[in-house]
């Protein structure tokens, strides 16, 4: 699969967004009924046989890549899929979808202090203020700063889901070391090679007593939200956002991160929800964040040495 055009990729990683947007919207009801960690095992175990059978239909299955690169792979697809899902699954039982939208909009500040400060790239003034921004933006557009007093404090999920989001920036950074991996081959193989291992954890949690395995009637009522989580956030979802961040690069893919809450907002309005003032600001803003941090990438980021820890 050839690398996108920049016009497509932006497209892509759009797409992307729109479908993690509808994540937290349709998975939250399924959170009372399976818990995070066999929740994640059943996404992916969809999304796995999707993978494979699409593997399947191009041609020739790469099994020299799988055996040749499959430990790392592996290690990828964990922290990818197996602890970015976990988590922030997780932190959203404990949560509010809209308060998980923030924390997902919450990557392009983290990425932009993990590339300073392992690959010693320091961010533009223009970029930091763009990513400011839309941070600001996707906090007004969901709300959580206009909660009733008195409400329960949701820190602990939103914590637990924010570090969640570190295991996804680490997927999306191994990406570049794959360059010669195509979109699918990329998203697929690093589903089937840590699947094992996803299964192996989900039976070492649940044997612990840290998950419950469904019942029957639990899968039965939510199998719907389940197969739709499986296909358009996760396989359809991956292949965009990988698409697009092998067009436009890391910084940039992440930056669209920040349309996921904004989407939601979207979502809710096509079903019939009225978007409230506080919302169409934060669209707005974050809107006008893309465009400075679009226009930043027109001057290089100043290299700089990596951080150094200072001695203790």
């Amino acid at each position: 699969m050839s690398t996108l055009s920049r016009p497509l990729g932006a497209a892509a990683l759009l797409a992307a967004t729109f479908s993690w947007g509808s994540l937290f919207l349709v998975g939250k009801p399924v959170l009372g009924q399976v818990d995070p960690v066999w929740f994640t095992l059943a996404r992916y175990t969809i999304a796995t046989l999707g993978f494979a059978a699409l593997l399947l239909v191009r041609g020739a299955f790469p099994w020299d890549k799988l055996r040749t690169h499959g430990w790392r792979l592996a290690g990828l697809g964990i922290v990818g899929y197996g602890t970015f899902g976990v988590l922030v699954l997780t932190g959203l039982a404990h949560s509010q979808p809209s308060h998980g939208a923030v924390v997902m909009a919450t990557m392009p500040i983290t990425t932009q202090l993990v590339r300073w400060v392992f690959d010693g790239v320091r961010p533009g003034r223009a970029s930091l203020a763009g990513t400011v921004l839309a941070l600001a933006g996707v906090v007004t557009v969901s709300g959580v700063l206009a909660g009733p007093p008195g409400a329960e404090s949701t820190l602990a999920g939103d914590l637990t889901a924010f570090a969640g989001t570190l295991g996804w920036i680490a997927y999306t950074r191994g990406s570049a070391r794959f360059g010669t991996f195509g979109v699918l081959e990329f998203s697929a193989l690093t589903a089937i090679a840590s699947w094992p291992l996803l299964l192996l954890a989900t039976l070492a949690a649940t044997a612990l007593h840290w998950a419950t395995v469904p019942t029957w009637d639990a899968l039965g009522s939510s199998w719907h939200a389940l197969l739709y989580i499986g296909v358009a956030p996760t396989i359809l979802g991956v292949l965009a956002f990988n698409a697009g961040v092998k067009a436009l690069g890391v910084v940039t893919g992440t930056a669209f991160l920040n349309f996921v809450p904004v989407s939601a907002v979207l979502i809710g309005a096509a079903l019939g929800a009225r978007p409230a003032a506080h919302e169409l600001v934060g669209v707005a803003m974050v809107v006008v964040a893309l465009g400075v941090h679009t226009l930043s990438l027109r001057q290089p980021a100043s290299p700089v040495g990596p951080l150094r820890r200072c001695a203790a």
